[in-house]
């Protein structure tokens, strides 16, 4: 058996990526937040009273809102965080390599010259 796991990382090849990089996971988090099964994952670590809020602002469309009522410390419960793309494949093998065979990284920025760089640095974990 082969266990793969999709995983969330925040990281740029300079501060305006790594920012959007970390907007797009607030939101990538909300939105599963905001999904009533995931309420027992937020309450597990005593976020649960924001799964209804999130449920209600997706009810609104407002998705964009509801990334930012993403904490730094969820943030940091849910994802990988590398401040620069070369430091994506240490804290996956860090985070998961005991764990999983696979990981399937998603919301990857990296400038166009940076991005084969940063895919080797993946695959040879």
């Amino acid at each position: 058996f082969t266990i793969s796991c999709p995983v969330f990382v925040v990281t740029g090849a300079d501060e305006e990526s790594y920012v959007r990089s970390r907007q797009l996971i607030c939101q990538q988090i909300a939105f599963y937040g905001s999904t009533p099964a995931y309420k027992g994952v937020l309450d597990l670590h005593g976020w649960g009273e924001l799964q209804s809020e999130l449920n209600a602002l997706s009810k609104r469309g407002q998705w964009t809102e509801m990334g930012g009522l993403i904490s730094d410390e969820m943030v940091e419960t849910f994802a990988v965080i590398a401040e620069k793309p070369a430091d994506v494949a240490k804290g996956l093998q860090t985070r998961y390599g005991d764990i999983f065979d696979r990981v399937a990284a998603g919301y990857l920025q990296a400038a166009p010259d940076q991005e084969r760089e940063l895919l080797e640095a993946i695959k040879a974990v």
